[in-house]
């Protein structure tokens, strides 16, 4: 049976459509990350699940029973969803434990494995104004734990982290699934953020999901260059001008008409120039860490590839070949 079914919904705020006509189903202890471009309706999704804005049309079921809107209730939200806002906040002049023990239902040594699971155990005996920002979020986070939620909606709950923070927390949110199993709605606009944790992944567009899948799934067969871009580099080239790259068709959004060929850049590898049947010049070089991204001019086209690394200067002839497999088109 699915934990949570949303159908033909629709919501705005401040008078603007923000969602629009949407519908899906989560399973119980699935992970489901949404993202898309800002005023995408990703938060507005998010609040009209938690019950904390009232949709326009549509339902929201919870273990079957329907999720009231704020215009429904005296105290807006659905006590069985916690809802972490990008907006957390926490009271002054409280210590933390006296803040957890206000919204604790669990017994003590469940409540202890909760803050021992968000890295808060040594923050107990802190004042609220004592902490950092990636303290108080997982502070938030644990309050919002102890009240025994069925579902955890996150919204951006990377979005205002140094890197140091932002581990921290990935590594919180993955534990609270995998020891707690708890379902989660996660939105964000950050492919790092999304592809490593996810089940399934939805794409949203002007209020409306636009693609869902699987992480590989919608990495490697977008639906048009809108959701391509949202997880991260890629190369769309014309084959026409490339005899060379015509392989088989994997699938195109506009049947055998197809003329961008879609692919990221590490499925593009560099070889040497001596006997490569498609060469071009090295136009840029940047060094990203671990790797090097390298865009090369290939018969007035440029490809951008990823490569762990390289012998390679500006201006100097290099190969290329394509990781084999199917091609995807769009």
């Amino acid at each position: 049976m699915d934990l949570l079914q949303v159908s033909n919904l629709s919501g705005a705020e401040e008078g603007k459509t923000t969602v629009r006509d949407i519908s899906f189903t989560q399973r119980p202890f699935e992970k489901i990350a949404i993202a898309g471009e800002t005023g995408a309706g990703k938060t507005s999704l998010l609040k009209m699940i938690g019950g904390f804005m009232q949709p326009l049309s549509g339902q929201i079921l919870l273990n079957n029973e329907r999720v009231k809107g704020p215009d429904e209730q005296l105290i807006a939200g659905h006590k069985k969803i916690a809802y972490l806002s990008q907006h957390f906040e926490l009271r002054n002049n409280y210590k933390v434990k006296e803040l957890l023990e206000m919204a604790n239902l669990l017994e003590q040594v469940e409540a202890e494995k909760i803050y021992s699971i968000c890295r808060i155990d040594h923050l107990l005996d802190r004042w609220t104004d004592e902490l950092s920002g990636g303290e108080k979020q997982r502070i938030a986070l644990a309050r919002l734990l102890s009240t025994s939620p069925q579902l955890l909606l996150l919204d951006e709950p990377f979005s205002n982290l140094d890197m140091m923070h932002k581990q921290e927390m990935k590594k919180v949110i993955h534990e609270v699934g995998e020891e707690m199993k708890l379902s989660c709605i996660l939105v964000s606009h950050d492919a790092l953020d999304i592809l490593s944790w996810a089940d399934t992944v939805f794409f949203m567009r002007n209020g409306s999901i636009v693609q869902s899948g699987t992480a590989e799934e919608v990495y490697n067969r977008p639906a048009d260059e809108y959701c391509a871009a949202l997880l991260g580099a890629y190369n769309l080239i014309d084959t026409t001008l490339i005899p060379l790259l015509q392989t088989k068709v994997a699938h195109s959004t506009i049947g055998t008409k197809a003329k961008k060929m879609f692919f990221r850049p590490e499925e593009l590898k560099l070889v040497p120039a001596d006997n490569a049947a498609l060469k071009g010049t090295v136009k840029k070089i940047l060094y990203w860490g671990s790797y090097y991204t390298v865009d090369v001019l290939v018969q007035g086209q440029l490809l951008f590839l990823q490569t762990s690394q390289h012998n390679l200067v500006i201006g100097q002839q290099t190969g290329l070949e394509f990781a084999p497999g199917k091609r995807w088109y769009l």
